[in-house]
């Protein structure tokens, strides 16, 4: 398997940059073997709208280089933020226990298939 030590690096930068600003709940699901996604999935709650709102204007400002896209914005419920080989999805709780991300994406029985569009 390549290791990305660049990914890597960034996956470390932006949990701890999560953890400042007080994100509840960080999972990180490596994808690497199993989407052409990317490599890492970052799963996060904010405890109010206004949390969510700064947690990814945090995220976006830190790392704003890094960053191929947002999704959301206007949103409360889900933003998700690509950086490309790391996707952020950043919910409300409610929301986040509805689509389950977790379960759907840890799933063992897939860990050997790669899954991509087209």
């Amino acid at each position: 398997m390549k290791v990305n030590l660049e990914a890597d690096t960034l996956l470390n930068k932006i949990v701890k940059d999560l953890q400042d600003v007080k994100a509840k709940d960080i999972q990180i699901i490596n994808i690497k073997n199993r989407s052409a996604l990317g490599d890492y999935m970052i799963i996060v709650s904010g405890t109010s709208s206004r949390h969510i709102n700064a947690i990814v204007a945090n995220i976006v400002k830190l790392n704003k280089n890094h960053i191929l896209s947002t999704e959301g914005i206007n949103s409360t419920d889900w933003l998700i933020v690509d950086f490309g080989d790391i996707i952020l999805n950043v919910f409300k709780p409610e929301t986040r226990e509805h689509y389950s991300l977790e379960k759907i994406w840890k799933n063992n029985d897939l860990e050997d298939e790669k899954f991509g569009f087209g």
